[in-house]
């Protein structure tokens, strides 16, 4: 198995799907290469291909808020984070399904390198692929699944809180999965 620096040397130099030939940054992921704790986001928006960095931008801040209020961590302690795609969908498009399929090794392997003991999935993309289902986040969230030696807690995409306002039932319903995340770190 390739060592976390050797896979996003990979994943720099990849060109196995369009996505490849309009980016700015490959956003491999970010974060602590021993982390308990691992999110996994659909993709790139434009200020993380700008920065190379998944969730600077504004939905980026709205998570590690939530991730501090409720879990009392913050990004750069203890926490992993990556997307499903490695390159910006053109206009923060959904990403499309041999995209998906084209990036999928690099975040198996990812998980299989960092060893979190939780993985919490944001949004649709991330946690059908994780969970290889077909059902959509409502249904999904509210219960943590085994994941190999991990367990996967799915929550919302934070961009869906934040189109809610950042309050209200998907705001809610974040916090709760953060909460049951934090309980299975112990």
């Amino acid at each position: 198995m390739p060592t976390l620096v050797e896979l996003e040397r990979d994943a720099l130099a990849c060109t196995r799907c369009p996505l490849a030939a309009g980016r700015t940054n490959v956003v491999f992921g970010v974060g602590d290469p021993d982390a308990d704790l691992m999110f996994v986001g659909e993709g790139p928006g434009r200020d993380e291909d700008l920065k190379a960095e998944p969730f600077v931008g504004r939905s980026g801040q709205f998570l590690d808020r939530v991730m501090l209020e409720e879990m009392g961590i913050s990004r750069d302690r203890g926490v992993y984070i990556a997307n499903v795609v490695k390159c910006r969908p053109p206009g923060n498009r959904d990403p499309e399904p041999h995209e998906i399929a084209s990036c999928r090794p690099f975040l198996e392997q990812q998980v299989a390198i960092i060893k979190p003991k939780v993985i919490v999935t944001l949004g649709n993309f991330a946690t059908r692929l994780l969970l290889d289902t077909t059902e959509g986040i409502s249904k999904l969230r509210g219960r943590a699944y085994p994941y190999g030696d991990a367990v996967l807690v799915p929550t919302y995409h934070p961009s869906a809180a934040l189109r809610s306002g950042g309050a209200g039932e998907v705001t809610a319903g974040m916090r709760a999965d953060l909460v049951r995340a934090k309980e299975h770190l112990c």
